[in-house]
């Protein structure tokens, strides 16, 4: 997985609720399934002259399926996310701070360990800040005062980004504060994928 800080320069979203957004996060096959059924259901109920008219409306679950395979092509198996999982929980703090370094590091990040307790890592690249608060990630839970601290810490440092790093899933205050806030949540999964090449190593 390669980590990329919250940017929001687009105007134009997809909601995370639509069709099209549920099916790019789900197994790929999914839309080609769709897309199949389609066109046998043209086949089956259309006249033959409205058939091929019938057969492109699967052609965008046919497209979404070559994004989302394009997509998943590197995402590691549901098995391997749940050992590194395990294995993150069962670090020290001492282990799991050089673990996430250097798997910044991997994706092009200059690293650099702070003195503070409102973030721990700042990463660089390409001239632009990013603030990592990860301290917490054996929380029970990610709440919303340690993702008010970062953002405090953002505005006050002018840093371009800012995320924070949890085994557990936020609240749903910090979840709602950490997208009006523009603050990447890398929660489980993401972070097992983040992790998982320097634990293979």
């Amino acid at each position: 997985m390669n980590f990329k800080p919250a940017i929001h320069f687009m105007k134009l979203k997809m909601s995370d609720k639509s069709l099209f957004a549920i099916l790019l996060r789900s197994p790929w096959w999914y839309s080609f399934l769709i897309a199949a059924v389609l066109v046998l259901l043209a086949n089956v109920f259309l006249p033959e002259a409205f058939r091929a008219v019938g057969m492109l409306s699967a052609l965008p679950f046919a497209v979404l399926g070559i994004i989302a395979a394009w997509r998943q092509r590197d995402k590691p198996s549901p098995e391997r996310v749940s050992m590194a999982l395990d294995q993150l929980a069962k670090m020290s703090w001492k282990q799991f701070l050089p673990t996430v370094e250097q798997a910044f590091v991997l994706q092009g990040f200059s690293v650099t360990p702070l003195n503070s307790n409102l973030a721990d890592l700042q990463l660089e690249k390409s001239g632009r800040v990013t603030l990592v608060s990860c301290k917490r990630w054996k929380a029970a839970t990610l709440g919303v005062e340690v993702l008010r601290d970062l953002k405090a810490m953002q505005v006050s440092e002018e840093a371009s980004y800012a995320a924070c790093i949890s085994l557990s899933l936020p609240t749903g205050v910090a979840l709602k504060f950490a997208k009006e806030n523009s603050i990447q949540l890398i929660c489980q999964d993401e972070l097992a994928s983040l992790c998982l090449q320097v634990m293979k190593d």
